[in-house]
């Protein structure tokens, strides 16, 4: 039996639709076997019409499954996917046009909308460029204003006194195991059994007893007994070793981003200064304290990767 349709699916394809119907009505004379962009490639024809790879990848865009610029490998299961919705896409914009939906009023508003958002991402196509030389410069600014950090690796022992944590300190330093030693003394149940050891952090993410005594230890080095909320811990650094910066491969997506969210921020902040626009509605009710920030307002710079 053949399967339902994804109801969600359905919702995607029926929007857009309305942008196809847009789009047909104003391409209907193009030639339909000409790439729209080089290096284009035909990926399906439904009745006729070309579905290009630049089709998918828009559609996979707008569905916030990859960024602006970002492959998407024609042959990975994603790629077939959004090219059965684009399918889907211009199948209902066919329907549509021949039962004449598009001439009725709430139609034409919606078609209008819809060529709007259209000519919204053509626009942005056109003027908003990101290329290497930017995103590079980016790149090495954020490099010179990293601060360095020191990953750790660390066992521990969790003791109840002083006294037990001094003699436990001694039989590590006469070559006794460590993992025996944890899993015989250690109050700490999430690493009695795992040997003492500790997820590997940063010397800044360490609660604030463990960053002083650990301040100065070097890697093989014990260190304590030193007090903590959960009583006295004798440490061993398995490792320490400062963070190799993000490469600019990582970096790139998100870098893109930034500069493309910062070149449309100063688009629209130039049109609202030219423009004439006047809301007739109240503002909203605003909580006592609260701020509201304006529309146009610069976007926050994304988190490092």
């Amino acid at each position: 039996m053949k399967a339902r349709p994804d109801a969600r699916k359905i919702w995607r394809a029926a929007f857009g639709a309305a942008c196809l119907i847009t789009l047909t009505a104003c391409t209907h004379k193009a030639s339909v076997e000409q790439p729209p962009q080089p290096g284009d490639k035909a990926v399906a024809r439904v009745n006729g019409a070309v579905v290009w790879t630049s089709d998918v990848k828009r559609e996979a865009v707008a569905q916030g499954l990859i960024g602006p610029g970002e492959p998407l490998d024609p042959a990975s299961q994603p790629f077939r996917q959004i090219l059965d919705e684009v399918v889907d896409q211009k199948l209902l914009a066919a329907e549509a046009l021949r039962r004449g939906l598009d001439k009725a009023l709430a139609a034409q508003r919606r078609l209008a909308a819809a060529r709007e958002r259209v000519l919204d991402d053509v626009l942005l196509d056109t003027v908003v460029v990101v290329n290497n030389d930017a995103v590079n410069g980016l790149y090495q600014e954020e490099l010179k204003n990293e601060t360095p950090t020191e990953q750790i690796h660390l066992r521990q022992i969790v003791l109840a006194s002083p006294l037990e944590a001094a003699q436990v300190k001694k039989l590590l330093a006469g070559g006794a195991s460590f993992d025996a030693l944890a899993a015989e003394h250690s109050k700490d149940d999430s690493t009695r059994f795992k040997g003492g050891e500790l997820a590997p952090t940063t010397m800044d993410m360490l609660p604030g007893a463990y960053g002083a005594a650990l301040k100065d230890a070097r890697g093989g080095q014990l260190v304590g007994p030193f007090k903590t909320d959960a009583g006295w811990v004798v440490a061993r650094v398995d490792d320490r070793h400062q963070e190799a910066p993000i490469t600019l491969e990582v970096a790139k997506p998100q870098i893109i981003r930034f500069l493309t969210y910062d070149q449309v921020k100063d688009l629209i902040l130039n049109l609202r200064r030219r423009a004439t626009v006047q809301v007739l509605i109240a503002p909203p009710r605003m909580a006592p304290g609260a701020s509201m920030e304006p529309a146009s307002a610069p976007r926050a710079r994304p988190a490092k990767p």
